[in-house]
């Protein structure tokens, strides 16, 4: 495990470091003058897909040892289950409730025009309803948490 640790130490340095050059080389190389030089713009197009690389991996890893986190310990599968599941049943619900009407107001013919339709609205409306709903249990969450844990603890 000791091993691992050392690999994952050079690993996480390799990337800061190979960030730093990256980020420096755009700063020595930004031109106030010239939106469109060609040293700015290859520096800035390097640093974008540096970014796209560190996410990908970081995501990867992520969900690579959330797996065998949930494969190896059958407590933290039936916890991962149960948060999959609640938030199966959130986004059901907000689905249920979404409208499929289009709003109106000034300007929508323009939207409607560019492909806006009564499918794209559902599922903005569904989206919008599920993040009110996890707002407003977090909400509670955090006022009625407390309360409980003094009725428990007397």
């Amino acid at each position: 495990m000791e091993k691992i640790g050392k690999i994952v130490t050079i690993v996480l340095w390799a990337l800061i470091i190979v960030s730093a050059v990256l980020i420096i080389s755009l700063v020595a190389n930004i031109n106030d003058l010239n939106d469109a030089d060609p040293a700015m713009l290859s520096w800035v197009n390097a640093n974008i897909v540096w970014v796209y690389i560190l996410l990908v991996v970081g995501a990867g890893v992520a969900v690579l040892f959330g797996l065998l986190h949930t494969l190896t310990n059958k407590q933290a599968a039936k916890s991962g289950l149960i948060s999959l599941l609640f938030m199966g049943a959130v986004g059901v619900v907000a689905y249920l409730l979404a409208s499929p009407v289009i709003p109106q107001f000034m300007g929508i013919e323009k939207f409607i025009a560019d492909g806006l339709t009564e499918s794209t609205v559902k599922l903005v409306d569904a989206g919008l309803i599920a993040t009110y709903i996890l707002i407003g249990i977090a909400i509670i969450s955090i006022v009625l948490g407390p309360l409980i844990r003094l009725v428990y603890n007397k």
